[in-house]
């Protein structure tokens, strides 16, 4: 069985959510960030950079919430099999984990950069039920979770961005949205 490992209110939350979405039966080792669990040398062997998640699922071991992401859904055929829709997962996966991510921190990234990536996302998400059009999918779950931690975090209003404040509000009534993500952060 895969085995998730993280803390409270980390970024394995992100995993689970979308392990909670496909279904697939997990195990979640929690980890006491707060006691340095995750700087002992056992757990360095898993990942030396000592951050959470990290994935055992047979003899592979990976870190990093978006390969993550990535490797779950191609290994659990929710990729597109078409490179150029692939791509298209690849680059909003990459964009939260990366651009939208670092728009959060400092607050005067926040003050200066989130506003129009707010609204750039705006425009992409004009029309469409998810961020790549009618279906969801493993790139909702990366980008859904980063503004999810803007709501929480930094209770940032997304009134003036209708379309994402429409978007996260169908992510939040996802059943496995409130047990991965909400459900990892009680």
């Amino acid at each position: 069985m895969l085995k998730l490992y993280g803390g409270a209110k980390s970024r394995a939350s992100i995993v689970r959510w979308y392990l909670e979405e496909i279904g697939l039966p997990y195990e979640f080792v929690l980890l006491d960030l707060q006691a340095g669990e995750h700087r002992q040398p056992e757990f360095l062997k898993l990942n030396p950079m000592g951050k959470v998640p990290v994935i055992v699922d047979g003899d592979l071991v990976l870190w990093e919430s978006g390969a993550i992401l990535l490797y779950l859904a191609q290994t659990h055929g929710q990729l597109p099999s078409d490179a150029a829709a692939a791509a298209k997962v690849y680059q909003w996966v990459l964009f939260a984990n990366s651009t939208l991510s670092q728009a959060m921190f400092p607050p005067e990234n926040r003050d200066r950069q989130l506003p129009s990536l707010l609204a750039g996302l705006d425009a992409a998400l004009q029309g469409n039920t998810y961020i790549l059009g009618a279906d969801f999918s493993v790139a909702d779950v990366a980008l859904g979770s980063v503004l999810a931690y803007l709501q929480m975090l930094f209770q940032v209003d997304l009134s003036p961005y209708p379309a994402v404040e429409g978007y996260t509000e169908r992510l939040r009534s996802r059943p496995a949205f409130q047990k991965g993500l909400l459900g990892a952060n009680a």
